[in-house]
């Protein structure tokens, strides 16, 4: 199962590349984040056209996530993380999409900090967390995958001592990030880069508009897939060349090729003499 994320940055001006890029490479679910537009405004035909049912939760501005998949129809779950109904910020979905739950999130950037925006920050992740340990705790197949806003090492920057005043790399946010991983979810491309063997920093998913920094190659990873328990991480990396198009989304979509594991046959006990 090949899964995706990518922050597209305005998916009604984006769709043609969305839906080039959905016909090449061909993944079966794919989260978006900052679609900004509402839901009525979501070009679901267009997707559903090139092959993709899909749902989202959309608002104008900044927000807005969504799932799409292709042979399957999604079953919405949640369409807003749990823990303060009064948050109605579109950021959190969740759907099960062929017995695997889907979780897509679009974390808060927090920016400028300190600040009540880098606040909002902490409490989402907090209340993430408590979301992600129940998932987990199910023990069913789960992925979690979006724009997480954080930068989780400094491997995952072309320089961290430019971005030291950023929320991206408070470590505040880190360490909610690692409390996270450390329920047991694997970073399938971290994964998939150490199984590989590569020496090489971890692949970036972002570049800023500014500065010229997709020229000079200075990005971050803030882009993740994180995977349960339920399955093996076979590969995963960022469609890097996207990001070079014209008209492009500062993010390029970042996969994971996904196996569920087999089950272990349990051998049934010796009756006692």
């Amino acid at each position: 199962m090949r899964v995706a994320t990518w922050n597209i940055n305005n998916v009604n001006k984006r769709i043609g590349l969305l839906v080039d890029w959905l016909a090449r490479t061909q993944p079966d679910v794919v989260a978006l984040q900052e679609l900004k537009c509402t839901t009525a405004d979501f070009p679901m035909a267009a997707l559903q056209a090139a092959g993709y049912a899909s749902i989202a939760v959309a608002q104008r501005t900044w927000n807005g996530v969504a799932l799409l998949c292709r042979g399957h129809e999604p079953l919405p779950g949640l369409t807003a993380l749990p823990g303060e109904p009064a948050d109605t910020q579109a950021r959190y979905l969740e759907a099960a999409i062929d017995g695997v739950l889907f979780a897509g999130l679009y974390l808060p950037n927090g920016n400028p900090q300190p600040g009540p925006k880098f606040d909002y920050k902490l409490q989402w992740l907090e209340r993430l967390r408590l979301r992600t340990q129940q998932l987990w705790d199910t023990g069913h197949p789960v992925v979690l995958l979006g724009d997480w806003n954080v930068v989780r090492t400094d491997a995952d920057i072309y320089q961290p001592n430019t971005w030291g005043d950023d929320a991206l790399l408070q470590p505040e946010a880190r360490a909610a990030f690692s409390a996270i991983l450390a329920q047991g979810w694997t970073d399938a491309i971290a994964q998939a880069h150490r199984k590989a063997k590569q020496t090489a920093p971890l692949p970036f998913t972002f570049w800023d508009y500014r500065r010229k920094r997709w020229e000079r190659n200075a990005g971050l990873r803030i882009d993740h897939i994180l995977a349960g328990q339920a399955f093996t991480v076979q590969d995963a990396g960022v469609d890097r060349e996207e990001r070079g198009r014209e008209g492009a989304s500062d993010h390029a979509p970042a996969w994971a090729e996904l196996a569920l594991k087999k089950a272990r046959s349990r051998r049934p006990r010796r009756p006692r003499r």
